[in-house]
């Protein structure tokens, strides 16, 4: 298992996707995801920025590994579900612009409030379905792999996650595993990583501080979880996610592919991103020899 760093962990330092990629080069990472990319100078569309980030990371030699955008196949594009497909078809694109062999794209984050009709997950499963197998039917033929996220409350739950990945049934559709977004569903992220883990093409190593919703409210840099339990995001190996157990997993499932770190911490980003990849490589170096 390699180490790479989310451009999201970077989002409070002001870097353009340029200059994230020098500062993960810097930071001895081997690659970096982007979770979208900066705005593209005047005169450039998102397509010609993407190849000039490619050249960038060429010359750094370093590898970019995933591209993860925003999608809602239920609310996006005004509703119309194949609006939104071809937006998000758009979006494949860039990620070859990129030469990424993986993207991220999100399936809904739920129901709007108004809606009246029934709307449950297994409701809506069928429309998400379909939007995801139309995208990465297209991905595919680019070489690209497509995956989506447990994140987002709606479609967060290992069992829900894995419902759409059958339900997609397709081999180019996976799991982009984040072993500990399932803390925002409240579900135990050692069993929701073990049941996902057939499904894995890429892996977010996060970590979160938790206390219990019976406890007072913690103030600023806390958010609750969808059942009320205080989450903060955390330097990885200072929080309460099970990360060494959560790798064993991955070992022996043979997962071999990049861990992007998210930090989402309130600590200075720099510093919260390095004490959390000390941790990390050595964590996993630790179980590699084991």
């Amino acid at each position: 298992m390699k180490l790479g760093v989310s451009s999201y962990s970077y989002s409070r330092c002001k870097l353009d996707s340029l200059e994230v990629l020098k500062k993960a080069k810097e930071m001895g990472f081997e690659a970096v995801e982007f979770a979208g990319l900066s705005a593209p100078p005047e005169g450039e569309t998102l397509l010609t920025y993407a190849a000039r980030v490619k050249e960038e990371a060429e010359k750094l030699g370093i590898k970019i590994i995933n591209y993860a955008v925003s999608a809602d196949f239920i609310n996006g594009s005004n509703g119309d579900l194949e609006k939104e497909i071809e937006r998000v078809k758009e979006e494949v694109r860039v990620a070859k612009a990129l030469g990424v062999p993986c993207m991220r794209h999100d399936a809904t984050w739920g129901f709007p409030k108004e809606y009246r009709g029934a709307r449950g997950f297994d409701d809506a499963l069928p429309r998400l379905a379909e939007g995801c197998r139309a995208v990465t039917e297209f991905a595919q033929e680019l070489g690209i792999k497509t995956t989506v996220e447990n994140h987002g409350f709606f479609c967060q739950d290992s069992d829900r996650v894995e419902k759409l990945i059958n339900a997609v049934n397709h081999p180019n559709f996976g799991v982009l595993l984040d072993i500990g977004n399932f803390l925002c569903a409240d579900e135990d992220p050692v069993k929701a990583v073990g049941r996902l883990l057939p499904y894995v093409f890429h892996v977010h190593v996060k970590d979160f501080h938790v206390k219990s919703g019976m406890l007072p409210n913690p103030g600023k840099g806390w958010f609750k979880s969808r059942g009320g339990n205080y989450l903060r995001g955390a330097i990885i190996g200072h929080g309460d996610v099970p990360v060494v157990q959560c790798l064993n997993l991955l070992k022996n499932a043979g997962y071999n592919g990049f861990l992007s770190i998210e930090f989402e911490g309130i600590e200075d980003p720099i510093t919260g991103i390095a004490i959390g990849a000390e941790n990390l490589k050595r964590y996993v170096e630790n179980i590699m020899r084991a």
